[in-house]
């Protein structure tokens, strides 16, 4: 768990700064700041197109009275590609675009349904329920 904070803590930022200054170093201060602003403007747009289109395909899941799992993982998977886009950097913006766009999505679904199987099989995953729930 300590290896996994200091990854996401030290490590992942000082490779997305690291990506910055040499993209700037590259193309320029202003056009770099500009890629940066662009993408989360692309990543803005894809999270408001495609989470409608999960919303509405788990209200007719729901309606037909099916359980919409997939559906939800598709959901958290453009919630997280939302969150990425918004961090600065353009490996955190490659991955969130990724996690955004209907024809990758899917295989980041598959490694999320699978990481959960694989926690619920090993014990490692509880639900808990508030206390005011019956």
């Amino acid at each position: 768990m300590q290896k996994g904070l200091i990854v996401l803590l030290i490590v992942i930022p000082a490779i997305e700064l690291w990506g910055i200054i040499r993209v700037g170093q590259w193309i320029g201060g202003w056009e770099t700041i500009g890629l940066l602003l662009l993408t989360g403007i692309l990543g803005a747009w894809l999270i408001k197109t495609e989470g409608r289109k999960v919303w509405q395909q788990a209200q007719r899941q729901m309606q037909a009275g099916q359980v919409p799992g997939h559906t939800l993982l598709e959901g958290l998977c453009i919630l997280a590609g939302g969150i990425m886009l918004m961090a600065p950097g353009f490996l955190s913006d490659i991955v969130g675009i990724t996690l955004l766009l209907p024809f990758t999505r899917p295989l980041y679904r598959i490694l999320l349904y699978r990481w959960l199987e694989r926690k619920v099989r090993s014990g490692n995953l509880s639900i808990y329920r508030g206390p005011n729930r019956r």
